[in-house]
């Protein structure tokens, strides 16, 4: 009688088996090896290679002895109805067996990233299908989450009434920004862009792209207009970073803290595009959104000036309102230096005058 454990002797005996095999040596229907074949997969016992007519099967002993026979990609699409992001992660570790080799700090990140990036597609972008795209090639963990529908940037637009996909970028960088703000606290576009070594957001001609490598961040149009959202996720398989790590560098660890994401961090270079002199409004946009948190770092990397109406808004009238958060900067040059100092003093002033 055919059960279980003869298709698993089967396949310790020819290494590699096939439902056509199964179906020709027991004379069972191929609907019958299938379901068969597909209980054994479900429980670990057997690993798929392949899809369709050409598909075998075989022992994860096997596999361990032939590593080269496994997949380096795995890639499929979905319809968007009752998608579970923990049922696809699920399948994917079942079917592709690298994700299960990764070392643990790695494994934590991935399923931390594309579990958020996949709640993203399922539950923001209206879109009827889903694809993913999974690889482990030469030591680079990488995986794509693409959807067909509204944009991210857009969709950040028209719900926050912003102007520009730019605009959209600014507040997605600094945290907490969400379409659904009673679902999500939109956190997760904000830590998955940390946790990478590449991470590429491309929706309707525009894209954003952090290179936590070089510490590089970049807003261009792309070559081709891919309608809705594509996310592009990439990280060395042997790098040292933790999850926890992540986490930390973003919560404010003072005394009275409640050790939630708390932190932030504004590139001001995003707020400079075009050449565009920063000014009182421009500071008022980078402002937008802040006082949710409760330390801010502002990062002057390759802003060569900022005019004191700017400065003055951040370093004074922000500060002198918002005295509970505390505001932290880095890499000025001695132009921005002078007049963030010149604010700061200001603002000293008036706190001394109205004690």
């Amino acid at each position: 009688m055919l059960s279980r454990q003869v298709v698993l002797k089967m396949a310790v005996k020819k290494g590699k088996i096939f439902t056509r095999d199964i179906v020709r040596d027991f004379g069972v229907s191929r609907q019958y090896a299938s379901g068969l074949l597909a209980s054994l997969v479900a429980v670990g016992q057997l690993i798929k290679i392949g899809s369709t007519k050409t598909a075998f099967y075989i022992l994860p002993a096997y596999a361990r002895l032939h590593p080269k026979i496994l997949p380096s990609r795995y890639e499929k699409t979905f319809k968007n109805g009752s998608l579970e992001e923990h049922e696809i992660l699920d399948r994917i570790e079942r079917a592709f067996l690298p994700i299960k080799k990764l070392p643990e700090n790695i494994k934590d990140i991935f399923t931390y990233a594309f579990s958020e990036m996949l709640n993203n597609a399922i539950e923001h972008s209206r879109s009827k299908n889903i694809r993913i795209v999974v690889s482990v090639e030469n030591k680079i963990l990488a995986f794509t989450v693409e959807d067909f529908g509204i944009g991210v940037f857009r969709n950040i637009m028209r719900k926050r009434g912003l102007k520009s996909p730019l605009e959209a970028v600014q507040d997605l960088l600094k945290g907490k920004t969400t379409t659904m703000p009673k679902a999500h606290s939109g956190e997760g576009i904000f830590f998955t862009s940390k946790a990478g070594d590449l991470f590429v957001l491309d929706s309707f001609g525009e894209r954003l792209i952090i290179d936590n490598l070089s510490g590089d961040v970049l807003v261009e149009k792309a070559e081709k207009i891919k309608k809705g959202t594509r996310v592009e996720f990439k990280l060395n398989s042997g790098s040292s970073r933790h999850l926890t790590d992540i986490f930390r560098e973003y919560t404010d660890m003072g005394a009275n803290s409640d050790y939630g994401f708390n932190k932030t961090e504004v590139r001001i270079k995003l707020y400079t595009m075009g050449g565009v002199h920063i000014s009182r409004s421009q500071a008022r946009r980078v402002l937008a959104g802040l006082e949710k948190f409760k330390v801010v770092m502002f990062d002057f990397d390759k802003v060569p000036v900022v005019g004191q109406a700017f400065a003055d808004e951040i370093f004074r009238v922000f500060h002198n309102k918002h005295t509970n958060i505390k505001l932290e900067v880095e890499n000025m040059n001695e132009g921005v230096r002078f007049m963030v100092r010149r604010a700061m003093g200001e603002a000293k002033v008036d706190k001394d005058n109205i004690k």
